[in-house]
Parts: structure tokens; C-alpha cells; sequence
């Protein structure tokens, strides 16, 4: 992510001091131009500007390594440069079909696919603290949901001016982050739907009842199917059942050989 970023800082100088204006058209994304042999535009669209402004421009290209860079290090730069350059990969596919299947030219641009690292990063650590500016810290699963409105307000603004072509580029930009974290997300609904059923709600009333109760027991744990303790077994490890009616705790034997209680 370090070099994606040190060259879309150099594109943008170069590009304020370019006084043709010729430069980011020479970069740009062209189908027609890279089948006549201007095949460096197929990379070149990557890094390309989102603004003139240099305040907004720092503070984007500084999210983006803060955030890539973060993810670089959870993944490996391997599975990092795969995932991104599949991002890349996937634009070019639905901007050449657009292009020459519906004779529409999409102004594709690296904006969703850089955006598109919160989702990744937020779908592996929601809860990972980082420090914005160096000195507030603030949970990634909330920049994430301040991405995804940025990401449903654009596709809205593309729909109500009739530009289908343009709001899909959006989801496009995110093919590549459900693939990847097809895992991440299904484990998390997962989660959803275990801590919002009422048996989950009972299970947890259920242990604060059995935890009151086992307090004045000499032991902690015990099996519900052999009736081994964790005081005459200190070295056996016990687990409670979440399918089971109730709380009942099982020995490592029995924790997934036992009649579940309805």
C-alpha cells in the first residue's frame, strides 16, 4: 500500500504542475485507446486524482495507507496485493463490457476500491482501536459504517440522475471484498443470529442462575452426562452446550457426544 500511495502523491504533483491539463487525460481509463496500443493506461487509471485540493487529497491518500497498510500487516502483502489487484482486475472486466457490450464508457476510478479496504479491515477487527490524526481512537466497524453510507449515498446520486452504469461501480469495487471475507461475514451473521434468538437470551439467563448456584458447591464445572468435577479432574477441560435447553456443562468426552436437552 506504501507504494500505492507514494505513487498517487507523485501523479498528483506531477499533475498540479502539469499547466497543459494533459497529463490525467494521457493516464486515464480508455478502452479504445489501450486496444490502439496505450496499454499503460490499463495501470495508470489506479492512481489518478480524486481532487485538486491538496488538503483533501493528503487526507485521503493518508486514510488509505493507514488503513491498507493496517491490513497489509493482518494478511501478508501476498494475499493483500491479490486482493487488491483483484479489485483492480474486476473494474477493468465490467468497464470493458459496458464499453463494448453496451457501448457505454464508465469513468472508472480508484476511489471504491480503496474505500473498499475499511470493509476488509472491519470485517476481521470491528473492534480494532486505530488513532485517527495520531490522537483519537476510534473503532474501525465505525469508519466502516460511515463508508457504507458514503457508498449507498453514491450509488443513490448515480440511480436519480438515470446513471445505472456508474451506481453499480460501487458494488463492483466490493466483489472482491465478499470474496475474500465470504468467511469473516458469515461468521459474523452467524454471531447475529445466535445473540438475537431467544434461546440464546435463555442460555445466558440460565448461566447467571447456574453460576449463582455453583458457587456454593465445591466445584465449578461438572459434567452433565459422566459427573466429573473440575475439582476431582483439574487437568479436564468442560465446555457448555449451547444447543441444549438451559445451562449444562460437558466434560471434553462428552462436549459433542451427548443428547442435546430440549
Amino acid at each position: 500500500m506504501l507504494y500505492v500511495v507514494i505513487v498517487s502523491a507523485a501523479v498528483f504533483i506531477l499533475h498540479l504542475m502539469d499547466r497543459t491539463r494533459t497529463l490525467l487525460d494521457l493516464l486515464s481509463f480508455n478502452p479504445d485507446l489501450i486496444l490502439n496500443g496505450q496499454v499503460w493506461r490499463i495501470v495508470t487509471w489506479a492512481f489518478l486524482p480524486l481532487s485538486d485540493n491538496i488538503f483533501l487529497t493528503a487526507l485521503m491518500l493518508y486514510f488509505y495507507y493507514m488503513i491498507g497498510s493496517a491490513l497489509e500487516q493482518q494478511w501478508g502483502t501476498p494475499k493483500f496485493t491479490i486482493y487488491y489487484i483483484s479489485g483492480l482486475v474486476l473494474n477493468l472486466i465490467y468497464a470493458f463490457i459496458t464499453r463494448y457490450a453496451f457501448m457505454i464508457l464508465p469513468g472508472i476510478i480508484p476511489n471504491f476500491i480503496n474505500l473498499s479496504l475499511f470493509f476488509a479491515f472491519a470485517a476481521l477487527y470491528p473492534d480494532h482501536r486505530i488513532m485517527l490524526f495520531f490522537i483519537i481512537p476510534v473503532k474501525i466497524k465505525w469508519l466502516a459504517l460511515i463508508n457504507a453510507v458514503f457508498f449507498a449515498y453514491s450509488i443513490a446520486v448515480e440511480l436519480i440522475f438515470g446513471h445505472v452504469v456508474m451506481a453499480l461501480l460501487p458494488l463492483v469495487a466490493l466483489l472482491n471484498f465478499f470474496i475474500m471475507c465470504y468467511g469473516e461475514l458469515a461468521g459474523h451473521l452467524r454471531r447475529i443470529r445466535v445473540i438475537s434468538s431467544p434461546k440464546q437470551i435463555n442460555f445466558r439467563q440460565a448461566a447467571k442462575k447456574a453460576k449463582r448456584e455453583n458457587d456454593s458447591k465445591p466445584y465449578r464445572h461438572k459434567c452433565a452426562v459422566c459427573g466429573k468435577t473440575d475439582t476431582d479432574h483439574p487437568d479436564l477441560e468442560f465446555r457448555y452446550c449451547s444447543r441444549c435447553e438451559g445451562y449444562h456443562c460437558y466434560c471434553s468426552e462428552h462436549i459433542n457426544n451427548h443428547i442435546h436437552f430440549q
